[in-house]
């Protein structure tokens, strides 16, 4: 390690060092500009790089705006294409082609220009409370342009699989950062409505495991709604949604995802590990729909994944950070994993475990909290007073009568 490397990793560190749980949440299938985009748009945050007015796509002559989506589910049909294929005629001409994808994928639907819909504040309360009052991230980029699998295992592991597509029953045994934190003797769970397949099927050392828990509910106090609100949250949390129920896949009520969401803050929020507590809220990847900006190239030891993926949407959640703040970083899902080691697994040489070139080049996502070497005592305890009571959202009507389907049977993808 050089010295420059040496100041900066020490940089990092003293930024992570008042958190002592990481918490994520990942959630299916949507884009950033789908789901934030209207910040700039609508919402008078100039500071972020969403939506324009000007923004369309333009097939067999027909230009297809921008529009505001007037409904929180769309039809059963209407699940756009993320393959990699898909995603490669997608971003042709400058991300010109969701459309043309869209047309050729679903040549029965008339509605061609549903993937060019976006939501807003209103659809999303809890969304927009969250960007208001922490911290959006609008160069967070999945980590390959294709489907939700090689992505997932990009977040678990800093790898695919050899495929830009999921395969069709998908187990596979890429090793997880999980192992490091064993090694580390770091306390980790993964929490999930039904089981918590992102690292079930991705590293086949874990298909089960004893650190498997519910999500739990705040009237029964179990589960991750229980460790949470009970100050017992292990060192690293990670929380799979309800697939096909509240995970936002398509054709998926919104409301559903929005209703898990605040369930997660809540319990964070009243809970007595709050302000020592970051909470990152990510998407796989972007399921199909339009985002503005081309994703740049990556740093990978597949030379055919050396491209980001499309943009998808990413919350960073601590009392720590700054209201209405944005990061204009680079990042990945191995950005969470990279956070994770630098946070529990450096070694006192202060190098990191080796999970490959992507998690070695990826940025942490420590730079957004403060620097504790340039606050004083009286400002941490000033910083941790303000926030001692949380913000508490009250759940807009209709998000807890938010349709929650039953288990379908299938894998998400």
């Amino acid at each position: 390690m050089t010295a420059a490397e040496s100041v900066s990793a020490g940089h990092l560190l003293g930024n992570l060092a008042h958190i002592e749980h990481i918490v994520v949440l990942m959630m299916e299938n949507r884009s950033f500009d789908h789901m934030l985009g209207y910040l700039s748009l609508e919402g008078g945050r100039a500071d972020i790089d969403g939506l324009r007015a000007s923004h369309a796509n333009v097939h067999a002559g027909i230009s297809y705006p921008v529009h505001h989506l007037q409904r929180a589910a769309l039809d059963p049909r209407q699940d756009p294409s993320h393959t990699g294929e898909s995603v490669a005629r997608q971003l042709q001409d400058g991300n010109g082609g969701f459309v043309a994808d869209y047309a050729h994928t679903h040549p029965d639907d008339p509605d061609i220009g549903v993937v060019m819909g976006y939501y807003n504040g209103a659809d999303l309360p809890m969304h927009d409370f969250l960007a208001r009052q922490f911290c959006v991230c609008d160069r967070c980029y999945s980590s390959v342009p294709g489907a939700t699998w090689p992505n997932r295992l990009y977040a678990i592991s800093g790898r695919a699989a050899g495929s830009k597509d999921s395969k069709r029953v998908p187990l596979y045994a890429n090793k997880s950062f999980v192992r490091h934190l064993e090694r580390a003797m770091v306390s980790w769970k993964f929490y999930s409505a039904w089981k918590p397949w992102s690292l079930a099927l991705s590293d086949d050392h874990y298909r089960s495991s004893e650190f498997y828990e519910p999500l739990g509910s705040s009237q029964r106090r179990y589960g991750f709604i229980g460790d949470a609100l009970a100050g017992t949250l292990p060192s690293v949390s990670w929380i799979d949604p309800h697939f096909f129920a509240n995970d936002d896949h398509p054709p998926a009520d919104i409301r559903g995802g929005q209703a898990l969401v605040a369930q997660v803050y809540q319990a964070l929020a009243r809970g007595p590990a709050w302000q020592r507590t970051l909470l990152i809220l990510s998407y796989d990847e972007h399921g199909g729909f339009f985002d503005h900006v081309p994703p740049p190239a990556a740093i990978d030891d597949d030379p055919a994944c050396r491209q980001y993926g499309v943009r998808v949407p990413m919350l960073l959640v601590s009392p720590w950070i700054a209201a209405g703040s944005v990061s204009h970083e680079v990042y990945d899902h191995t950005s969470i994993i990279k956070t994770i080691l630098q946070r529990f697994c450096r070694a006192d040489d202060g190098s990191l475990p080796d999970m490959g070139a992507r998690v070695a080049a990826a940025s942490g996502l420590g730079g957004i909290l403060p620097k504790l070497n340039r606050l004083t005592a009286c400002d941490r305890l000033a910083a941790s007073s303000a926030r001692r009571v949380a913000p508490r959202p009250l759940l807009p009507p209709g998000l807890r009568s938010a349709a929650s389907p039953g288990p379908c049977g299938r894998w998400p993808g």
